[in-house]
């Protein structure tokens, strides 16, 4: 079992820039590909950015690459997600998913744990 805490959330006017954290406790969580997915009322939850168990290797949907940026820190079991230039259309909750395989997937579906949530609110 594997448990996620999202925070970093908050409301930034358009442009501006906010660090998402995900701390994990659990299982060992340098075995765990991480991901980030964000769900906007009345939408699908859809897959943001995700990033390999040993951090080199990263990706992100086509609406956030360039402006969004993933890392993690195996020391101390935490995942990050660093949002700049931020739009009113990112607007929604992002979530921090683990799933149980060296490598990630943009599919939600492939996450075995999930985070509550923290919600990111961009002002036009």
């Amino acid at each position: 079992q594997v448990q996620l805490v999202e925070s970093g959330g908050g409301l930034v006017q358009a442009g501006g820039s906010l660090r998402l954290s995900c701390a994990a406790s659990g299982r060992t969580f340098s075995n765990y590909a991480m991901g980030w997915f964000r769900q906007a009322p009345g939408k699908e939850r859809e897959f943001v950015a995700a990033i390999n168990w040993r951090g080199i290797n990263t990706y992100y949907a086509t609406s956030v690459k360039g402006r969004f940026t993933t890392s993690r820190d195996n020391a101390k079991n935490t995942v990050y997600l660093q949002m700049n230039s931020l739009k009113p259309e990112d607007t929604a909750v992002y979530y921090c998913a683990a799933r149980n395989n060296y490598y990630s997937d943009s599919r939600v579906t492939e996450y075995d744990y999930w985070g509550q949530g923290t919600q990111v609110t961009v002002s036009s």
